[in-house]
C-alpha cells in the first residue's frame, strides 16, 4: 500500500507547488524519487512527531496542504495532543499517514503495534479516518483525502487484499462488496480483509455457506446507508478487524445499527480483545495467534451459523 501512497503523493505535487511532504526520519529507499523531483516539497524533521506536527500545522494555516508520515502509531499517538489542539481544532488541511497498521510491525513489540489508532482518531472531531483494504483503494484514498482540504488520518497496512484487475469507479465513503452471497456478510477494514475473503471462499467449498464479503475503507464518515441496505438483504453480520474491540470497525457498525433502527438477526466482532499483546511474531502469526485468521473466522462462522 505504500508503494501506491507514494505513487499518489508525487502525482499530486506535480501539479500542486503547495504540497509539502514531511517524514519523521523514515521512509529511505522509498521517499527517494518524490525528494529529487521536488526537493523545496519535502522535509525530514527527524524522529520528533510532535515537531513534524506542529510544522504541518504551521504551514497548513499559511495555506499549504500537508502530509505527515510515519510507521504504527508513532505518527498518531505520539503527536496525539498537536493533532487534537493544534490540528483538529483548526480543522487544517493535513493528511497524517501512518504505515503499518495493525500488527504489521509484529516483531518490534506492542510499541510498534497500531491497535487503538482507529477509536481515538475516530473520536476526534473534524478528522476523517480512513483505512484502504486494498492497494488500488489506497492510491485512490490518498488522491482525494489530498484534496479534501481537512485533517484526515490514513491507515496503511503492509497486507492488502487481491484486487481485481477490472476495477470499477472509486466510489469514496461507501462500502465496497467483494463478495456475494446470502447467507451472512462479512465486513472487514484494512489489509485483513484477505482473510475474510480466504475465509468465505472456504466456507462455500467445504460449507456450503454462502457469505457476503464487504470492505469499509472509511470509518469516519461511516456508510450507514450503505449498512442499511445490507441489513435489508442480508440478517446476519460478522465484523473483523485488526484492532482492538472498542471503537473501531465493530463498534462503527453497532452505532450505526442502534442509531438507524435497523433488522438484524445476529452480529459478531472478530477483533483483538482489550489486550495489548505481548506476543512477538509477524503480523501472519499473530492475526492467528489472537484469532483473526482466515481460520478463526471460518470457525466463528460456522459455531454462529449453528445457532
Amino acid at each position: 500500500m505504500r508503494d501506491f501512497f507514494v505513487n499518489a503523493l508525487i502525482e499530486e505535487a506535480k501539479v500542486d507547488e503547495d504540497l509539502i511532504f514531511i517524514t519523521g526520519d523514515l521512509g529511505f529507499g522509498v521517499f527517494e524519487r518524490f525528494e529529487e523531483s521536488y526537493p523545496d516539497q519535502y522535509l525530514n524533521l527527524g524522529i520528533a512527531e510532535q515537531t513534524m506536527t506542529g510544522v504541518a500545522v504551521g504551514l497548513a494555516l499559511e495555506g499549504r496542504k500537508t502530509v505527515t508520515y510515519s510507521i504504527g502509531n508513532f505518527p498518531t499517538l505520539r503527536c496525539l495532543e498537536q493533532i487534537r489542539n493544534d490540528a483538529a481544532y483548526h480543522n487544517v488541511n493535513l493528511t497524517i499517514v501512518a504505515v503499518g497498521g495493525g500488527f504489521a510491525y509484529g516483531q518490534l513489540g506492542m510499541s510498534h503495534h497500531a491497535t487503538e489508532d482507529i477509536a481515538i482518531m475516530r473520536a476526534l472531531p473534524n478528522v476523517d479516518v480512513l483505512v484502504p483494504n486494498t492497494n488500488w483503494e489506497a492510491r485512490e484514498i490518498s488522491k482525494i483525502a489530498l484534496n479534501r482540504n481537512c485533517t484526515s488520518y490514513i491507515r496503511l497496512d503492509k497486507s492488502a487484499a487481491n484486487e481485481t484487475d477490472d476495477v470499477e469507479p472509486f466510489n469514496f465513503g461507501k462500502l465496497r462488496r467483494f463478495r456475494s452471497g446470502s447467507d451472512l456478510a462479512i465486513i472487514a477494514v484494512g489489509g485483513i480483509l484477505e482473510e475474510a475473503l480466504a475465509a468465505s471462499e472456504e466456507l462455500e467449498d467445504k460449507h456450503s455457506i454462502n457469505a457476503s464479503v464487504i470492505g469499509c475503507h472509511s470509518l469516519k464518515p461511516f456508510d450507514s446507508i450503505g449498512l442499511a441496505k445490507l441489513t435489508s438483504e442480508i440478517e446476519n453480520i460478522v465484523t473483523v478487524e485488526e484492532h482492538n474491540m472498542y471503537g473501531g470497525l465493530g463498534s462503527a457498525v453497532c452505532e450505526a445499527l442502534v442509531k438507524k433502527k435497523l433488522n438484524y438477526n445476529s452480529f459478531t466482532q472478530i477483533s483483538l480483545n482489550d489486550e495489548y499483546s505481548a506476543v512477538v511474531g509477524d503480523q501472519n502469526f499473530l492475526r492467528n495467534h489472537y484469532g483473526l485468521s482466515s481460520k478463526h473466522i471460518i470457525n466463528k462462522v460456522l459455531n454462529l451459523m449453528k445457532d
